[in-house]
């Protein structure tokens, strides 16, 4: 077999150390987040990210090892494994490995790399899913406070806000845990945080998920495993993003639900001041402050205070990035250090 991409989802796994096989399965022992072998069938628009979390151009007739999963993004693309064609032909749902075939796709993408099955990566006879690489651990909480940061939608800035804030409390010397816990995989967004400053970082991928598009108890079962590992490293603060808005079917209420005892201070990065009232009035969450493109400008921040009642910072500037320092020395540092 010729050598294949590895995918990001398979990070977690030995397969590019130890050998696997290869079979064809029938569909109905199709499952999700199992690992698959796919071949690519024409242009790629799009790189794939392998496992170290660096970005690989692919062209028609490479190999490449993912799982399969769900997608269900409001601004790109929704897709799924068990709508994949007879002839196995589906799509890169994401660059992370995410496979299945889309089913809506925003006309403002470039068409999905196209792929077709090849089989399930299998051992000694047996199919292999990404819940086979994760390690149970005693059930335990952690005792460190969170930093909650939830969106009004996919591209809401939480990602780039999650790399202030660990970079501020990383400068405090603080021992800072980044974790991403709801959303569709990709490597590079966690990886972003080690580079400000983070001691550890995990995502649901850690936990055997692709996607935290799947029902709740399956996602319930995934977030007990990353709550373990979190209380077993012990940081002294952990900054907890919670992917797309918790209204989407990522699981994000829920994990909104069981971090709730913990979160000392929530930021809601929105796409717009109308979004906030949105989330708002749906949701019933009232952060701390807003941030993201709602607070972009002075307009933006002024609209969010009207409509909401929220203080809405711009952290990419320095009057707002003070104004979050001053409130993470208040909330967690302070604190941390009794």
């Amino acid at each position: 077999m010729r050598r294949p991409l590895h995918a990001s989802v398979t990070r977690i796994t030995d397969l590019e150390r130890q050998p696997f096989e290869v079979h064809a399965l029938p569909r109905d022992r199709w499952e999700t987040a199992d690992y698959v072998l796919t071949e690519v069938l024409g242009p790629s628009h799009y790189p794939f990210e392998i496992a170290n979390g660096r970005l690989v151009d692919a062209v028609a007739g490479d190999l490449v090892v993912g799982a399969l999963g769900r997608r269900a993004a409001t601004l790109e693309v929704v897709g799924d494994w068990s709508h994949a064609g007879l002839n196995g032909e589906m799509h890169a749902l994401t660059g992370a490995g995410l496979f299945g075939l889309a089913t809506s796709l925003s006309t403002w993408l470039q068409p999905l790399t196209p792929l077709v099955y090849c089989g399930h990566v299998t051992r000694s006879g047996r199919k292999l899913n990404m819940r086979d690489f994760v390690t149970p651990l005693p059930s335990a909480a952690p005792r460190a406070p969170v930093i909650l940061l939830v969106g009004t939608s996919m591209s809401a800035g939480k990602t780039t806000t999650a790399r202030v804030v660990v970079r501020m409390l990383a400068e405090r010397g603080l021992r800072v845990l980044a974790c991403k816990l709801t959303g569709a995989a990709r490597y590079r967004d966690i990886l972003s945080c080690l580079d400000v400053g983070a001691d550890h970082v995990m995502d649901f991928v850690d936990a055997g998920l692709p996607s935290t598009v799947c029902d709740e108890a399956v996602y319930a079962s995934a977030l007990d495993h990353l709550l373990s590992r979190m209380a077993a490293l012990d940081p002294d603060v952990i900054v907890a993003e919670a992917g797309a808005s918790p209204l989407e079917p990522y699981n994000g209420a829920e994990a909104y639900r069981r971090l709730k005892p913990h979160i000392r201070l929530a930021i809601l990065c929105a796409s717009d001041p109308y979004a906030v009232l949105g989330v708002q009035h749906a949701f019933g969450i009232e952060p701390d402050l807003v941030a993201g493109p709602a607070a972009n400008t002075t307009a933006a921040v002024e609209l969010v205070q009207r409509l909401t009642g929220l203080r809405a910072l711009n952290l990419l500037e320095r009057g707002g990035a003070e104004e979050l320092r001053m409130l993470l020395d208040e909330r967690i540092v302070r604190p941390c250090r009794r």
